[in-house]
């Protein structure tokens, strides 16, 4: 099949839609918080941006997963052959808090296909839209960015040098933080969790920290900063992975009024980047 017949064939997808429907458990936030090292809130307050991505999450059965511990393709996502698949990137917007100890609703659209040829070969990038709302108002929108890539040797070296950090947190990510993670969030992706996998199937050195959590670190490292500031909206992107057991830091500081850049350092170099909007 040519590059053409293959981009008209997977173009099918667009606009595909799928629902999640969650309540949000205080018991399961809990959860949440102990893999974040953070606080939880109780029912009826303001669940912290992000943590949404560990709930509206629709189970697969376990013989529907592929080698690599995620669901198989072809259904709501497109196939993508053998591919590694990564969580690139995002961009999210902020109207409204998602309240714990209620029902929500998620409804996913895949938005974007593009097939392109990068250094390492076939990049297929998928952009996935979710809205999240309580009550039928828009609380969260968000613009997810998926690369699948062809298996060859991950880019593991930085080459964005870490900028003068106004705030800084360290974080150790252990075996046990990312089997906790991947608890949460319901991820069976095998390279954050089976080293034998990750290793010498995919070619990593060592464990891989989810893109997720780190972006989650980030904006809770900003809040943590700036507890005076609303956070309404945040977009990040992954230059490279994080390997365990390794330290990295949450960074950051001010751009301008309104606006913070901040980064994930580990060894000198950034791993993600990412912009943070506040009132």
């Amino acid at each position: 099949m040519t590059q053409d017949a293959r981009q008209s064939d997977l173009s099918d997808w667009i606009g595909r839609q799928e629902v999640a429907q969650d309540f949000i458990n205080p018991s399961h936030v809990r959860k949440i918080a102990a893999s974040l090292e953070a606080s939880a809130p109780a029912a009826g307050e303001p669940l912290p941006p992000l943590w949404q991505w560990a709930l509206f999450i629709e189970p697969a059965p376990q013989d529907q997963l592929g080698a690599d511990g995620h669901p198989q393709r072809g259904g709501f996502l497109p196939p993508a052959d053998d591919r590694n698949r990564m969580w690139a990137g995002g961009r999210l917007q902020f109207h409204r808090p998602l309240l714990v100890g209620r029902d929500g609703e998620r409804v996913s659209t895949i938005k974007a296909i593009k097939e392109k040829e990068g250094s390492t070969g076939k990049l297929l990038f998928v952009t996935v839209t979710h809205e999240y709302t309580q009550d039928g108002e828009l609380c969260i929108y968000e613009e997810q960015d998926i690369v699948y890539r062809e298996p060859s040797p991950p880019k593991l070296g930085g080459t964005e040098v870490a900028q003068t950090a106004a705030w800084s947190e360290s974080i150790s990510p252990t075996s046990t933080l990312l089997f906790r993670y991947s608890a949460v969030t319901f991820n069976g992706h095998r390279i954050h969790y089976d080293h034998p996998y990750v290793t010498e199937t995919e070619g990593y050195p060592g464990l891989v920290v989810h893109g997720p959590m780190i972006a989650t670190r980030l904006l809770q490292a900003f809040t943590h900063a700036n507890p005076d500031k609303t956070v309404t909206g945040f977009s990040f992107r992954g230059h490279r992975p994080l390997i365990a057991p390794a330290v990295f830091r949450a960074q950051g500081a001010i751009a301008e009024p309104g606006r913070a850049r901040v980064w994930a350092e580990q060894e000198g170099s950034v791993a993600q980047t990412a912009e943070v909007n506040f009132k």
